[in-house]
């Protein structure tokens, strides 16, 4: 780590020094630094010769690009303490838990690698560093969720400074979002809006067409188990899509109808993936991983997606492990640009793992029990059916658990225009509980049955979150959604001004105009 310091430090310096966007000349570093939840790191940084400096360092920064190269030089030094562990004396348990943290921060230096570049928008930026603060909490989550918190004190990668490094800079490129938005940028923030075609304006012509067109589409790959097509596999599909595909254009694989009983993992790698079925309940992926059995919850997810702009439709995706089996996962999505398009999502708890990074659901149906809906992307559901299903005797429903951790993160879960209910539940069933300590949740526009308990939302545990986390509601109806009897916490906000929940349209929010209309599915931009 002492190696990394030096060079990072030079880079503060240099931008100290110099004329930027979100510290001028007259700036000082102590006054960025106030603006930062740690301000002591951000002040604590040695100045090195400026002799030593090599050509790379000497350009000219800005004080959110050093926090960035900073925070990117502390995960790979993170990553760099987990790959040389020696594991050998570790449980299949243990080993599980350090496998996904091996893969997270993988991911999370993929992911600050990206927020250094200057081409990036800051709301991009915004989105790879929750991101990554997602990577770092689930890592922890995995040895906790086995009861190994025990480990983690004793694990070198758990006591560095990474994440409040990361969390400055989620405050500082924040605050860079909101002092020195260019034009096109503030063009790029706008929530979607309709072109005359009912889509949003991200999603290419061309996948307007696939989308819109009728029949089987006109597939790249086809996948069939009485081996019409060219694979008898999903999986066998995805690896080959890598070498048959030329350009970075949209790559349609075509699931024909049947059971496919397998976990499949869409990988960083394969991006621009549009994957359709013959519909719900006629395509169906399905497996049975779980936490009883050994799989973490991020590992259990009988599909899972990382790759940028993936696209599904008229699929179902579902994890049979059954309620007594606890967290298993039937899909885990942490695609940016992810939409899914008159899906299903069947399992109990943790049914749908909206794991990180922007995703749009539009006509989906999502059965599940407790926490079926959780996760820290940043995402919406418009349209969808959302079905409470009976759980264990000794347990209550609960719609959603958003795994918001930070106050700076751009994250949260928005369900609009849709349907809450459930068929034959006789326990106690809410709309969500604080999973993280903020914990952001609105559901505008929607039917809510009598399913749901008056008192609306319920306590993760005693007062955590109570004060902190964001929950709304605005304009719902049906016999569920009165308010008077609602949660009394301070959190807790009942929206009746309209201007109030546009913030959370699909527009506003998910700045889906700016990508959806390229997937070609229909959505709604405003309330």
């Amino acid at each position: 780590m002492d190696k990394l310091i030096p060079t990072i430090s030079f880079i503060f310096f240099l931008i100290f020094l110099a004329p930027n966007k979100v510290a001028n000349a007259t700036t000082s570093p102590s006054s960025i630094c106030s603006q930062t939840p740690y301000p002591e790191l951000c002040n604590s940084l040695t100045i090195t010769p400026q002799s030593t400096l090599d050509d790379e360092t000497s350009s000219s920064f800005n004080v959110r690009d050093a926090s960035l190269k900073f925070t990117l030089a502390q995960a790979q030094y993170v990553h760099n303490l987990i790959s040389t562990m020696d594991t050998t004396s570790f449980d299949k348990l243990s080993k599980a838990a350090w496998d996904d943290c091996l893969q997270l921060y993988e991911d999370t230096i993929n992911n600050l690698d990206r927020c250094s570049s200057s081409k990036n928008n800051l709301n991009d930026v915004q989105t790879w560093l929750s991101a990554a603060y997602a990577n770092h909490e689930t890592c922890k989550n995995g040895f906790i969720e086995f009861q190994l918190n025990s480990k983690l004190q004793s694990f070198p990668f758990f006591n560095t400074n990474f994440s409040k490094h990361l969390s400055n800079s989620l405050a500082i490129n924040k605050a860079s979002i909101t002092s020195s938005l260019s034009a096109s940028q503030t063009k790029n923030r706008k929530l979607l809006s309709l072109d005359s075609d009912g889509f949003p304006s991200w999603v290419s012509t061309g996948d307007r067409k696939l989308l819109q067109s009728s029949g089987a589409p006109k597939a790249n790959i086809v996948v069939a188990q009485d081996g019409s097509g060219n694979y008898k596999t999903i999986s066998e599909a995805l690896a080959a899509s890598s070498s048959q595909r030329s350009g970075s254009g949209r790559f349609v694989i075509y699931v024909k109808r049947g059971i496919y009983k397998e976990n499949v993992v869409v990988t960083n790698s394969m991006t621009n993936i549009m994957m359709v079925g013959d519909g719900i309940d006629a395509t169906v992926v399905t497996g049975s991983k779980n936490v009883v059995d050994g799989a973490t919850t991020f590992n259990s997810a009988t599909f899972a997606v990382t790759g940028d702009n993936f696209i599904a439709q008229d699929m179902t995706f579902e994890n049979t492990a059954g309620a007594a089996k606890h967290q298993a996962v039937a899909l885990r999505s942490g695609s940016d640009f992810s939409v899914f398009y008159r899906c299903s999502f069947k399992g109990y708890q943790d049914t749908l793992y909206v794991y990180s990074k922007r995703q749009f659901y539009r006509e989906c149906d999502v059965y599940g029990t407790v926490d079926f809906i959780f996760g820290d992307a940043v995402v919406v559901f418009q349209s969808c059916n959302i079905n409470l299903r009976q759980p264990m005797s000794n347990q209550k429903n609960t719609v959603t658990a958003q795994g918001r951790s930070d106050p700076n993160e751009n994250t949260g879960i928005v369900i609009h225009n849709s349907q809450i209910s459930g068929s034959g539940v006789s326990v106690k069933s809410y709309l969500g509980r604080p999973w993280k300590e903020y914990s952001r949740t609105v559901i505008m526009k929607t039917g809510i049955s009598s399913v749901i308990d008056p008192a609306g939302w319920l306590p993760w545990s005693g007062n955590f979150a109570l004060d902190t986390l964001y929950y709304a509601e605005y304009a719902n109806t049906g016999a569920g959604a009165g308010t008077s009897g609602r949660v009394n916490w301070a959190g807790y906000h009942v929206l009746t001004n309209a201007a109030d929940a546009q913030k959370f349209t699909v527009g506003n929010f998910l700045a889906g105009n700016s990508w959806i209309p390229s997937t070609g599915v229909p959505f709604t931009a405003s309330l």
